[in-house]
């Protein structure tokens, strides 16, 4: 079996929600406004590859590493949980030097936050269950949205201001956090 709307559809909505770029626009907008500029392009392609290259060995690779699924998530449900508490504490808890300002553009934004241990849990769970061509459609697709979103985080963050902007910080930070909590604990089960 090859293309199927139904599949894409499916996967293209899983990755959507999974991504949550639209509820990601003030970490990039406070990103931005810490380290300067943030390469849409570049964040883009890197978040492609990766999902990509962990489409076709993912699994592979975190077995060959020892490393598991759930320990995976559990690891990335940390980050995104210090990413949140900085959102809604208003604190700076990671450490901001010359190095990491010109690499905000790949860490975090095209990893963890674009393509971070959701995704790549999700991706590993849709090959198990849908052909691979309409993951990748669904990929590509998710990723021409994160650009676009990207591009536009400036035109979107001058919308909605600076009180807009802080009152969304502090939502998606909740929301944010709510996603750290439950990649945790249903994936914290299976180690125990």
């Amino acid at each position: 079996m090859g293309f199927s709307w139904d599949e894409f559809l499916k996967c293209t909505m899983v990755i959507f929600a999974v991504i949550d770029i639209v509820g990601s626009i003030p970490i990039i907008l406070d990103l931005k406004r810490k380290v300067g500029d943030i390469h849409s392009g570049r964040a883009s392609l890197v978040a492609l590859g990766l999902m990509l290259l962990f489409l076709f060995v993912g699994e592979g690779l975190i077995n060959f590493l020892g490393i598991d699924v759930n320990s995976f998530a559990v690891a990335g449900s940390f980050i995104i949980f210090f990413m949140s508490l900085e959102m809604i504490l208003g604190i700076q808890l990671f450490k901001q030097d010359a190095n990491s300002m010109k690499a905000a553009t790949i860490v975090p934004v095209a990893f963890p936050l674009i393509a971070g241990a959701g995704s790549m849990t999700s991706i590993l769970s849709l090959r198990a269950e849908y052909h691979q061509l309409n993951i990748i459609l669904a990929i590509l697709v998710n990723i021409a949205l994160v650009f676009v979103v990207l591009r536009l985080t400036d035109r979107i963050g001058k919308l909605l201001g600076e009180g807009g902007i802080a009152v969304l910080q502090k939502v998606f930070g909740i929301i944010l956090l709510s996603i750290a909590v439950k990649l945790f604990t249903s994936n914290v089960t299976h180690l125990l």
